[in-house]
Parts: structure tokens; sequence; C-alpha cells
């Protein structure tokens, strides 16, 4: 699949989907975690898998809510192998013990699906200190994949090349970022970073977290790949869920402007994680629906790439 430059324009406005949900391949056998899998795209996405005969942790931080996603998702596909994972990517501590859980209970994983994540709150930051978007959106992320990097890369072992798949949930709004892409004096820890962080809009300082998206992914891609592992990031479409719950009430409005039903939000995720042909994807940047594309320029800064892997390790490495 070739990929093509399309524009924001393009992306916002995509054509008809040519591959949909119903052409998920069979998933007997495989085993999933899905981050934020108890609403909008993240449920979506666990529902169609679990129909297709995957074994999905949905992982999120209210059991409660999960529980109550998990016996609807039973009842709507008539699978019962979909278990919770406590998992609060705001608290370096919660993702270090959900990777623990997880590994205690599973030997094989086959996609990751970095999917969770939140908008517009530049005044809040994570356990640790971090501002909340990034802390959330990417070092979260970050420090979950590492931990489960064994189980991903001994399940690339035993499977044919291209199975193991990361696929990290981005967004068009990782064009929207300051001018040095990432500004690393509003990520924190420390109380200097809210003061940075208030130069910047919301969109801005949420669009570096979703940049941060796509070049984790590539850089993982370029790490890992030679281990059979394919990491894949994506703009899922502008889809109808309750990620801008934190904004105003006119951003609220206009983001429901043209957007679509959630079954079109996993359309690109599903492909990216099942469709064979996405295991040819490695460091690819997909958007709806399911279209190769170029992402933005910073995206594609390697230098800028490595640095952000390196600031991740450094903000982990005593966790």
């Amino acid at each position: 699949m070739a990929e093509k430059n399309i524009g924001p324009l393009g992306q916002l406005f995509p054509p008809k989907p040519t591959w949909t949900s119903a052409d998920v391949p069979d998933q007997t056998g495989k085993t999933v975690i899905v981050t934020g899998g108890n609403g909008g795209i993240g449920r979506e996405t666990a529902r169609v898998l679990l129909a297709k005969g995957a074994r999905v942790y949905i992982a999120t931080r209210s059991e409660e809510k999960s529980q109550k996603v998990i016996e609807e998702l039973k009842k709507e596909t008539g699978k019962d192998s979909i278990f919770f994972l406590k998992l609060d990517l705001a608290d370096l501590v919660s993702i270090k013990a959900a990777a623990e859980e997880y590994i205690s209970k599973e030997t094989e994983l086959h996609t990751l699906y970095n999917n969770a994540g939140i908008y517009a709150v530049v005044d809040k930051v994570t356990t640790q200190g971090f501002d909340m978007q990034f802390g959330t959106n990417v070092l979260g992320h970050f420090y979950l994949t590492k931990l489960l990097l064994p189980v991903l890369a001994a399940t690339a072992k035993k499977t044919p090349a291209g199975t193991v798949r990361v696929v990290n949930v981005s967004s068009l709004g990782h064009q929207y970022v300051p001018p040095e892409g990432i500004s690393w004096a509003t990520l924190g820890p420390g109380s200097d970073s809210l003061e940075a962080r208030k130069k910047f809009n919301a969109t801005k300082i949420y669009g570096q977290s979703k940049l941060g998206n796509v070049l984790f992914s590539n850089e993982f891609a370029r790490r890992y790949g030679a281990e059979g592992i394919v990491s894949t990031s994506l703009h899922p479409g502008t889809i109808h869920t309750d990620l801008t719950r934190h904004s105003n009430f006119l951003v609220q409005f206009f983001m429901r402007l043209g957007t679509h039903d959630v079954s079109y939000g996993a359309i690109t995720s599903l492909y990216a994680g099942t469709a064979p042909a996405a295991g040819e994807l490695n460091g690819k940047y997909l958007t709806a629906w399911a279209r190769v594309v170029v992402p933005s320029e910073k995206a594609l800064d390697a230098e800028l790439a490595k640095k952000l892997w390196e600031w991740c390790e450094e903000q982990v490495k005593d966790i």
C-alpha cells in the first residue's frame, strides 16, 4: 500500500471505506490488550475483536465501569473471553502493576492497542507530576509498551512475521504543535511546566502529545521491527466520542459537526492490528479509513523521535 500525502482536508473528509470491521479475519488464538477499552473507539475495537474470537483485555482505571462493559460485550457477541486489567495511564506505578498482572496471567500478547487518550486538560498533572495529556497519552503508553515488550517479543518468535503488532492511536491533531514540535519545558514534572503550558493553547498541548504518539511508534518500529513486531500509528477519523468531555461547550459542539459513528472509528485500528496486509506497514502512519498516508514533517523527524524515546526512558528508569 503506497503512502499518500493528502493533507488535513483529505483526512477530515475521507472517502467511503473499502475495508470495514466485517473484514477482520478470524482472531481465534490471539490475545490482545485495548487501553481505554470501556468506551468510544476502544469499546468498539474490543467488541469486534471479541466477536472474531480474540482473547481481549480492556485496560482502564474503572473496574466498575469496565465490568459493566464486559457484561454488555459478552451479551452482544456471545463470547466470554474478555477481561478487565486495572490500568491508570496517569500513574507510572499503576502501569507497572498492570504489566506485572498481565504477565502473571498470560504468556502471549499478539496486539497491544495503545488507544486511550485525553484532551484539553492543560492545568492537570499525572501522579508523578507530568502534564496530564503528555503523561497519559505518550509517557504512560511508552512505559506500558516497554514493560510488555518481553511478552510481545516472545510471541513474535512463535508466530509468522508481521503477526505481533503495536497500534498507536494518534490524531490529525499531531500537526498542530509548538514550533519545535515538542516543548520540553511544558512536560514536567515541576511547577514551572504549568506556566510553560499556559503560553500555548490547549490544542497545541494536545497536539504535541499526539505527535508524541507518532514519534514513539516510529522509533519503536526502528528499534524492534527486526524482532518481528510491527508498530503503526494512526488518525482514527473524526469520531463522535467523549474525548472532548473536558472542553467547553463550543469546542464540543464544533467537534461533533461532521463526525462519524464510533463504528467507523475502529476501522483503522482494526486494520492496523488484524489485516494481513498491515503486517508490512512497520513504521507507517494511517488515516481514516485504513489508508496509509504521510504524517507531518515533525512526525518524520528521526532525531526528535530518538530524543523523545530517551526522554521517556529517563522518566521511568526509577519506577
